[in-house]
């Protein structure tokens, strides 16, 4: 059986995708969404980082971050964000765990690995049905990124990017 080793890289930019304990759609609850912003606002003033994105789905969320100069502790920031928002997190009836153990991250290697990344969070809502276009989704960064030029408003409308090889979830 293989050793899976996380990847740190001192100040680098990260792709994660965080999970629910059993794809519960805890993140579906405004309640548990504005636990979920104090967290990260929280940890973020305790040990900054820079999220470029992010998509928040029922069952998961997926964000790309770009830690401090030196600093690859990615790991730390997760636990605590996990721990903050599941001491506030309003919990169906039985249900006592918020997250799945762990996440997945992925180290962003270059512009267009930032770009594909970027894309890939931004058109989740409608590969996953909630939505016919980025846009729609209220929940996302697509909005600042478009205020940023980074999209145009109607990207993903038309045509779906070509995130459909990627599939980290």
């Amino acid at each position: 059986m293989a050793t899976y080793r996380r990847a740190y890289v001192p100040g680098g930019s990260y792709f994660f995708t965080v999970v629910t304990y059993a794809r519960q759609p805890l993140l579906a609850d405004r309640l548990n969404i504005e636990a979920l912003g104090r967290a990260f606002r929280r940890v973020r003033e305790e040990r900054p980082f820079v999220m470029d994105a992010f998509v928040l789905l029922p069952d998961h969320i997926h964000c790309l971050w770009t830690l401090p100069e030196g600093d690859a502790d990615y790991s730390s920031r997760w636990r605590d964000i996990k721990k903050y928002a599941s001491k506030e997190f309003l919990f169906p009836p039985g249900t006592q765990n918020a997250w799945q153990r762990g996440f997945w991250e992925h180290v962003i290697r270059d512009e267009n690995d930032w770009q594909r990344h970027m894309d890939y969070i931004h058109y989740n809502p409608v590969k996953h049905g909630w939505t016919k276009s980025p846009q729609d989704w209220k929940w996302s960064s697509f909005h600042q990124c478009v205020q940023k030029g980074w999209y145009e408003s109607d990207w993903g409308t038309q045509q779906a990017p070509n995130v459909a090889e990627m599939n980290w979830e």
